[in-house]
C-alpha cells in the first residue's frame, strides 16, 4: 500500500477556520469531502515549505505557517497517509480555487456540520480540544 506525507493548513481569521470541499476524485470516499487545504510534501522539503507551495498552486494564497497542532495516522482502502496539520494565518481573506470546489469559514462549532475527508476529522478533533 502507498503511503504518503501529507501537510493541511488550519487557517483562522477572526475566529473562524477556513474549510475546502474536494471535487470528484479517483476514489470515492475522498470526493466531494471537505477538507484543511494542504498536500504531498516533496522529496527535500521541510512540511512547512510543502503547506507554503501547495496553498500558492491549490489556492494562489499566502500564509504564514505557525504551530504544529497534530499528526493523524489513517488508512484509506488504498493508500495510507501521515497527515500533519498547522496553524496558519492569511493577512487577506482572497484566494482563488484553482482545486477545490467549494469553500466554507466555520467556527469551531460549526465544523461538525460538514462532512469531512476521514483523516481531517482527527484534525476537526484536535481543533476542538485546542
Amino acid at each position: 500500500m502507498k503511503h504518503y506525507d501529507v501537510v493541511a493548513a488550519v487557517i483562522y481569521r477572526e475566529d473562524k477556520i477556513l474549510c475546502m470541499q474536494k471535487g470528484k476524485t479517483k476514489f470515492p470516499y475522498t470526493s466531494f469531502k471537505f477538507e484543511f487545504p494542504g498536500g504531498k510534501i516533496e522529496q527535500g522539503e521541510t512540511p512547512q515549505q510543502a503547506l507554503k507551495r501547495e496553498l500558492m498552486e491549490e489556492m494562489n494564497y499566502d500564509i504564514t505557517v505557525g504551530d504544529r497542532l497534530i499528526t493523524v495516522n489513517h488508512e484509506y482502502p488504498d493508500f495510507s497517509i501521515s497527515l500533519t496539520a498547522f496553524l496558519c494565518t492569511a493577512a487577506t481573506p482572497d484566494f482563488k480555487m484553482n482545486e477545490h470546489i467549494a469553500f466554507k469559514w466555520c467556527t469551531k462549532d460549526e465544523l461538525d456540520k460538514l462532512e469531512w475527508a476521514a483523516a481531517d476529522i482527527g484534525i476537526v478533533r484536535a481543533i476542538k480540544n485546542y
